[in-house]
C-alpha cells in the first residue's frame, strides 16, 4: 500500500527538526516509492522553511505552505495533496520509537480480520519532559495505555492526532475536518480529529468503520519548558474544555433540546465549581502551599473553559434556526 505521512507545524522549527530526524532515521519495510512525506508549514515566521529544506532531497518528501491559519486547514491541505491510500498525521514534536510505522499500519494488512472495515489507526503517545516537569504538573500528561495488544477502541476512547493513521477515502465518504474545532495560532482548542473519528463510528447510509489502537505504534510527545508554566497549562485546560462543548454541540444526532440541556447542565456544574476551585486557589496560595495553589487553579481553568462556551453558543441554542 502507498502511504503519506503528514506533519502539520507552526512555528516549531526546534521542535519540528527532531522530528524530521526521527522520521527520515526510521526503519520500516515500505519500498522508497511507497511513502511521501509532508510537511505542511501553516504561515510560519521562523525558521521552518531552512529546517526542511535539507530533506527534500529525499524521494517522496514535500513542503506545502497552508496559508489559512488553522490546525485543521493545515490537516485539510495534507488531504487534498496525499497520494498515499493510507494518510498518517503526526505532531511536530513527536520523536517516534522503532518499529512505529510497521506497527501503525498492521491492522490494515489483516483482511481475515476485517481491515478493510477500519477507518483509523492509532498508536500510543507517551509524554516527555526533555526540559524536565515541574512537580505541581506531574501527572498533568500520561500515556493513552487504551488497550495492552491491536484492537479495536470504543466510542469513548479516541487516539490522539498526534499519532493517527485514516484510510484516505474515509475523507471523501465523510468530508474533511473541521477547522473551526482546532487550533488557530490564537487558542489551544483541540478535538478536531477526535470530531472526525466519531464520524466513522456513527457511520453513514454505508455502515459504520471501526478505529484500532496500536500500542506498538508509539511515539514520544515532547514538551518543551515553555509549556511547564502555570499561564499555558491553565489556557491548555481552558480551550481543552471549550472544544469538549464545541465538540458535543456539533453532534449532528443530538437534538437541539438535547444539546440545550447539555449546555444547561454543564453550566450549573462547571460555575459554582470554577467559582470554588477558584477561591481554593487563593486560600492555599496564601498559606504558601503554591503547588496544590497551582494544581486547583489548573483545576478552575477547566470549569472556566465550560463555562465561557456554553455562554457563547447560548444564543443560538435557545434561538430556532
Amino acid at each position: 500500500m502507498r502511504v503519506t505521512i503528514a506533519i502539520p507545524t507552526y512555528n516549531r522549527s526546534r521542535w519540528l527538526a527532531e522530528t524530521l530526524a526521527s522520521l527520515a532515521a526510521h526503519r520500516h519495510s515500505l519500498a522508497a516509492d511507497q511513502l511521501e512525506v509532508l510537511v505542511v508549514d501553516n504561515a510560519s515566521t521562523d525558521a521552518t522553511a531552512e529546517i526542511v529544506r535539507p530533506h527534500l532531497d529525499r524521494p517522496g518528501w514535500r513542503y506545502l505552505v497552508e496559508t489559512e491559519q488553522g490546525l485543521n486547514h493545515a490537516r485539510n491541505r495534507a488531504v487534498r495533496e496525499a497520494r498515499g491510500e493510507i494518510l498518517v498525521f503526526l505532531d511536530d514534536d513527536v520523536l517516534l520509537h522503532r518499529g512505529w510505522l510497521d506497527a501503525l499500519l498492521s491492522p490494515w494488512d489483516r483482511p481475515s480480520e476485517g481491515g478493510e472495515a477500519i477507518g483509523a489507526v492509532g498508536g500510543e503517545v507517551i509524554p516527555v519532559f526533555p526540559e524536565g516537569c515541574p512537580f505541581w504538573l506531574e501527572g498533568w500528561a500520561t500515556p493513552l495505555a487504551h488497550r495492552a495488544d491491536p484492537g479495536p477502541l470504543t466510542p469513548r476512547q479516541m487516539p490522539m492526532g498526534a499519532n493517527v493513521a485514516f484510510r484516505k477515502s474515509v475523507f471523501d465518504r465523510f468530508g474533511l475536518f473541521r477547522p473551526e474545532l482546532d487550533r488557530n495560532g490564537k487558542n489551544a482548542l483541540s478535538g478536531g480529529e477526535t470530531e472526525m473519528l466519531k464520524r466513522l463510528h456513527r457511520g453513514d447510509s454505508q455502515g459504520s468503520l471501526a478505529v484500532w489502537f496500536v500500542p506498538a505504534a508509539a511515539v514520544d510527545h515532547q514538551f518543551p519548558a515553555s509549556r511547564m508554566n502555570l499561564g499555558y497549562v491553565c489556557r491548555h485546560g481552558y480551550d481543552s474544555s471549550r472544544s469538549r462543548v464545541l465538540e458535543s454541540l456539533a453532534d449532528p444526532e443530538r437534538s437541539r433540546g438535547a444539546k440545550l440541556a447539555y449546555g444547561l447542565s454543564r453550566l450549573l456544574l462547571h460555575l459554582p465549581r470554577g467559582l470554588l476551585l477558584l477561591l481554593a486557589a487563593l486560600f492555599l496560595n496564601g498559606l504558601n502551599r503554591t503547588d496544590t495553589a497551582r494544581k486547583t487553579l489548573l483545576r478552575a481553568a477547566r470549569s472556566g473553559g465550560y463555562v465561557a462556551q456554553i455562554v457563547r453558543s447560548l444564543p443560538r441554542l435557545l434561538l430556532p434556526s
